[in-house]
């Protein structure tokens, strides 16, 4: 299938971008969701492609393939795209710091675990009758 060099710029783009990409198995749809200008098909077709030649995995569930970028992928984008060696993808890049618009009160439970939303007690939901509402002598 032939493809548009902006298109498939436009997906290799994307893919180096994110590092992740959704593919619905839908090859009617005129467009992809994601991305501007492809249709649905040839976004398909670029990882089939992608795929085959070893540069992404491929996850296949309820009708969607979840696309993941290989490290051979990675340079093979970044040398087809004329990236520099220090950008890298957004699955790849280190977090620092806390992510906007968090504050110290989101995490009070979050050392705590499961026993602090049941009062402290980590037994308590079994009860007295010896687990989940069954009678003593079952």
């Amino acid at each position: 299938m032939f493809i548009p060099k902006a298109n498939r710029i436009a997906v290799f783009k994307y893919l180096f971008s994110e590092g992740v990409l959704v593919v619905k198995k839908d090859t009617v749809s005129s467009t992809h969701p994601h991305i501007e200008g492809p249709t649905n098909l040839e976004v398909l077709m670029l990882v089939k492609s992608l795929e085959s030649k070893g540069y992404v995995r491929v996850t296949f569930n309820w009708q969607y393939n979840y696309v993941y970028l290989t490290p051979e992928g990675i340079e093979y984008l970044r040398s087809y795209l004329a990236l520099p060696a220090e950008v890298v993808p957004a699955t790849h890049r280190k977090v620092t710091g806390r992510p906007e618009g968090r504050d110290r009160d989101d995490d009070k439970f979050a050392g705590e675990g499961r026993a602090a939303f049941r009062g402290g007690n980590d037994r308590e939901y079994r009860g007295r009758d010896g687990g989940f509402g069954r009678g003593g002598g079952v």
